[in-house]
């Protein structure tokens, strides 16, 4: 069982520039079509003053920085075991190439199901850019099964 202590625990801060070149290489791994987010004259002809990164690029942040795998040392859930519940995201503002990223989490529940068969994290995180203006809210969970 996961220990229940981990409830509130902030993780240490994930810092992440956003790199044109990574940008482009999640789009075309996600098979992202529009132009925006793989040519940079197309980003800036709609706005942007470079590529903007993918809508679900920014839970890649904290799996770059290594903060999700140290995560689930101290839960002590073996990666064998692990699946992914669901993910969502809430922007407030774009995030282009060239911004440098903080994302700060919190592990905000942990729960079981099926008499303990499956367990829960619930993790939310906060992502900022290099103004300190919020750029994203997202929410995780894990599910580790027994």
């Amino acid at each position: 069982m996961i220990d229940r202590q981990w409830i509130g625990h902030a993780l240490p801060a994930s810092v992440l520039v956003l790199e044109r070149g990574r940008l482009q290489f999640f789009a075309n791994a996600i098979g992202e079509t529009d132009p925006v987010y793989t040519d940079v004259e197309a980003a800036r002809a709609a706005g942007y003053p470079d590529l903007p990164a993918p809508p679900t690029f920014l839970f890649a942040a904290e799996l770059d920085s290594g903060a999700v795998f140290r995560l689930l040392e101290q839960l002590q859930i073996p990666v064998a075991r692990l699946l992914h519940g669901e993910q969502g995201f809430s922007y407030h503002r774009p995030a282009c190439a060239g911004d440098t990223l903080t994302v700060h989490s919190t592990i905000d529940d942990i729960y079981d199901r099926k008499g303990g068969a499956l367990e829960f994290v619930v993790k939310t995180s906060r992502a900022f850019n290099q103004h300190g203006e919020p750029v994203a809210d997202l929410r995780s969970v894990l599910v580790c099964r027994h």
